[in-house]
């Protein structure tokens, strides 16, 4: 999966834990090294132990963001992909705001079709 043949480490964060379990479940079958976590601040110390290639988030989340959960795993693993999804039409604004600052992302619908997360993922950068 990546140059050295490593499995991509995937940090799944959304506050809807059967969301996250899903998705976690469908790409740890799909041979991807994928971990489930149910807030931003999960997140952020998650990404610390885990390092991962790839955050995927939900954008509102009680507590912190997943926009503000990505800005602060990037200041750490300047590589980490970052790809957020969101249900709501009231995130147009905060991605707006977010994609104009420090953080460039993939931006997904909600409820994401697994086919097109597995698309998002195995896409060169």
């Amino acid at each position: 999966m990546t140059q050295n043949d490593r499995r991509l480490r995937v940090l799944i964060a959304d506050d809807e834990r059967s969301i996250a379990d899903t998705l976690a479940l469908i790409l740890s079958h799909k041979g991807f090294d994928a971990h489930a976590v149910y807030s931003g601040e999960r997140a952020v110390e998650a990404a610390a132990h885990l390092a991962p290639d790839v955050l995927i988030s939900d954008v509102i989340m009680g507590g912190m963001t997943g926009i503000d959960a990505a800005i602060r795993i990037r200041e750490r693993f300047p590589r980490c992909r970052v790809i957020l999804f969101s249900g709501m039409e009231a995130t147009t604004e905060l991605i707006h705001q977010a994609r104009t600052g420090v953080v460039d992302f993939d931006i997904l619908s909600k409820p994401v079709h697994p086919r097109i997360l597995l698309e998002h993922l195995t896409r060169p950068e």
